[in-house]
């Protein structure tokens, strides 16, 4: 099966994922988050890297949990993404 190509908006979202879940993550190390969330270290620099754009949902339930944030509260911020001028600006 061939995955369509990601749009803009859908890699700027998720790069803007990464970029919330880097915030709550704060001073915590990424292999303490990851062991916490049953994933791999690896996997969790991609999605903070912006890297893996489209987690599976699953987890982002996972890390959501561990870092102690609201799913609704993150899908409502990215959701608010949006690109500016074709270039990629992420509303707050």
């Amino acid at each position: 099966m061939v995955r369509t190509p990601l749009t803009p908006l859908e890699r700027e979202r998720g790069r803007y994922l990464g970029v919330l879940l880097r915030q709550a993550r704060g001073e915590r190390s990424m292999t303490e988050i990851a062991a916490a969330a049953g994933i791999s270290a690896e996997t969790l620099r991609k999605i903070e890297t912006g890297r893996a754009p489209t987690p599976a949902f699953f987890t982002v339930a996972a890390l959501a949990g561990a870092l102690g944030l609201a799913l609704d509260e993150l899908a409502r911020r990215c959701a608010a993404v949006t690109l500016v001028s074709g270039e990629d600006s992420a509303a707050a």
